[in-house]
C-alpha cells in the first residue's frame, strides 16, 4: 500500500473552491447573456465580454467538465502555487484568452467557458513540475502539447460539442497554453541557466 497525500491546506484548496465557486454561481444565476463573448456587442462597446465569458458555460455539463478540470490542475499543481499567484494566473490567463479569441479568431462569434485559461494554468504548471525536477512533468507536457495538436489536426470534438451545446473552441485551449508559456518565462528562464541575477 502507498500512501497519497492530497494538498489540502488552505492556501491550496482555496484557490480552487472560490474560482469553482463563482463558475457555479455564474451559472446559477444564468448571467451568459450578460456576460458571454458576442463579437457583435463586444464591437458595438461590451469589453468586459472579452474577459468575463472565460467564467460563465453554456450548460452545467459545460461547467462540469471544467470543474473537473481545475479538480484535475489542484490535486497535480496545488503546491506550486500561492493565492495570489493562483488568481494572477487565472485573471491573466481569461483576459488573455479572450483578447487572444477577439484578435485571431473572427469566426468566433460567441463563446464561454474556463478551459481555454485552464489549459494555460495546465502548461505552466507542467513547466514548474519540469523546473522542480518532477518526474512525470515532461510527460505531462508531451502530453498536453500532443492533446493540442491532435486538437488543431483532427478539429473540435462533435461528441463534447453535442454535451456542452456548443462547438467546443479549441482555438482557446492553444490560445491558453500559450499565455501558460508566457507565465512560465522565469520558470524557463531559469532552467536554462539564463535567469536574471539579483
Amino acid at each position: 500500500m502507498f500512501g497519497f497525500n492530497l494538498p489540502i491546506s488552505r492556501q491550496y484548496i482555496v484557490p480552487p473552491i472560490v474560482l469553482a465557486t463563482i463558475a457555479t454561481v455564474l451559472m446559477a444565476f444564468d448571467m451568459r447573456d450578460a456576460l458571454e463573448f458576442h463579437r457583435q456587442l463586444i464591437s458595438e462597446g461590451q469589453v468586459w465580454r472579452i474577459w468575463s465569458s472565460q467564467y460563465i458555460h453554456t450548460n452545467w455539463t459545460h461547467l462540469a467538465l471544467n470543474l473537473v478540470g481545475i479538480l484535475f490542475i489542484w490535486v497535480l499543481h496545488a503546491e506550486h502555487t500561492s493565492i495570489r499567484r493562483y488568481f494572477i494566473h487565472v485573471l491573466f490567463l481569461g483576459l488573455w484568452t479572450g483578447i487572444g479569441i477577439w484578435l485571431f479568431c473572427p469566426d468566433i462569434r460567441v463563446y464561454t467557458g474556463l478551459s481555454g485559461l485552464l489549459h494555460g494554468i495546465i502548461v505552466w504548471g507542467a513547466l514548474k513540475d519540469i523546473q522542480v525536477k518532477e518526474p512525470t512533468g515532461i510527460l505531462l507536457f508531451l502530453g498536453i502539447v500532443g492533446k493540442l495538436a491532435w486538437e488543431q489536426y483532427a478539429g473540435p470534438s462533435t461528441d463534447v460539442g453535442n454535451l456542452i451545446d456548443s462547438r467546443v473552441a479549441i482555438e482557446s485551449h492553444l490560445i491558453g497554453a500559450i499565455g501558460g508559456l508566457v507565465l512560465a518565462l522565469p520558470l524557463i528562464k531559469g532552467k536554462l541557466g539564463f535567469a536574471v541575477k539579483q
